[in-house]
């Protein structure tokens, strides 16, 4: 299931300068994963291991469950909702795995169900180098009705909801306690933004007074999340470049943007459900374990995608190119971003725009930084929204 595609310069990071560095450039890969991820652990409608076929059967090569405010550790029992289609989800767990199903029915004719923990379900699907799954938390969080939720990716100790007095101080308390935990296990792990749209929770102003934050959700499945904003708000693309035009002149790292399932529902496929397969990060990384991962995203290594595939994506320090994986008979426009240093207000402005497989932007003086977003002419299967198009977005990259 690993993808495989040519790599004829270095991505993003100038690894071009000598002759190892485009040795050690040659033995990466890319890698299809899925960072936001729900089951009957906390809000969504299926067993991990339901989950985990699906998604490996697709062909994603790394998957998290990231459910809200808990990891699958413990014990815990399901009570099946008395519907059809979780009736019908049970009786598919019960087909597919039989005598290592745990199931119990009480008095009334109620079925419960133990749900088997990540330290059970992992081995059932984990292979080296093929298929991992990393263990996540949604660590869910509110301040005057408003939900903010954020995903940490190689978490290894539950971090607790703990609220905060503004929106700002909930976001950065949840980045110091990630960075806390990195800190002291030394294992590589990042806190993300999720769908700041969702009930118009987070805004701009918000995460530009962040300290830490490097990752949000540029792109999020679910159909209640708000991804192209209204009249009155931002959408996610926008808050982007607000964001990044702050941040880089702030002197902040740069911010980049996920697509993600933000998967719950698994039996019902419609537009009013949050299915899987909608949005997924393809990483650019040395092997396939959580460190590596991690740590190539942190590099930006990576691209957003509902659909696009990209050949390759060469960052010289100075012209970003773009070059599609192209599907027979599907047209691309390859559309490049960025914000001007004389006019960081006007956030987000489109320096260029081809149509064909392959698209290039140099920098010029005044760019402080440019991302591509890459839209093809084919339609998104079962998409967040009627009328979207297979798109794929690139990290951003600034001028050295």
């Amino acid at each position: 299931m690993k993808h495989y595609y040519t790599i004829f310069a270095l991505s993003l990071f100038f690894l071009i300068s000598c002759t190892s560095q485009e040795e050690t450039s040659s033995k990466k890969q890319w890698y299809k994963g899925n960072l936001h991820t729900h089951s009957y652990w906390s809000d969504g409608d299926d067993y991990p291991e339901m989950i985990m076929d699906w998604y490996k059967s697709h062909d994603y090569d790394f998957v998290v469950l990231s459910d809200h405010n808990t990891l699958a550790v413990g014990e815990k029992w399901k009570l099946i909702p008395k519907s059809p289609s979780h009736e019908m989800g049970f009786q598919k767990y019960l087909d597919k795995y039989g005598d290592k199903v745990q199931y119990r029915e009480d008095s009334a004719g109620r079925i419960e169900v133990r749900l088997k923990t990540l330290a059970e379900y992992a081995p059932m699907f984990e292979e080296k180098g093929e298929f991992l799954i990393i263990q996540s938390q949604e660590l869910t969080e509110s301040f005057e009705s408003k939900p903010l939720h954020m995903n940490v990716t190689n978490i290894q100790k539950l971090i607790p909801a703990e609220g905060g007095n503004s929106i700002p101080e909930i976001l950065q308390n949840g980045l110091d306690r990630v960075k806390a935990q990195r800190d002291s296990t030394g294992v590589p792990m990042f806190l993300h933004i999720n769908h700041p749209n969702f009930v118009w929770a987070i805004t701009p102003e918000d995460i530009i007074a962040l300290e830490g934050e490097r990752f949000f959700e540029v792109y999020n499945g679910h159909p209640q999340v708000n991804n192209y904003g209204d009249s009155l708000r931002p959408s996610m693309e926008v808050l982007w470049d607000k964001v990044q035009a702050a941040y880089l002149e702030a002197g902040k790292p740069l911010l980049y943007g996920l697509a993600v399932d933000d998967a719950h529902n698994y039996h019902v496929f419609d537009q009013n459900s949050s299915n899987p397969g909608r949005g997924w990060v393809m990483v650019l990384s040395e092997s396939l374990d959580p460190a590596s991962l991690v740590e190539a995203m942190e590099r930006g290594d990576f691209y957003s995608s509902t659909g696009v595939t990209l050949e390759s994506i060469d960052f010289s320090g100075k012209t970003l190119n773009v070059e599609v994986k192209a599907e027979e008979g599907i047209s691309y426009e390859i559309q490049f971003f960025g914000t001007k240093k004389s006019s960081p207000e006007e956030s987000g402005i489109l320096l260029s725009e081809v149509t064909g497989t392959s698209g290039s932007y140099s920098l010029e003086d005044d760019d402080m930084y440019v991302r591509a977003k890459i839209i093809s002419s084919k339609p998104k299967e079962n998409p967040y929204q009627i009328g979207d198009k297979e798109t794929a977005w690139t990290q951003p990259v600034t001028g050295k």
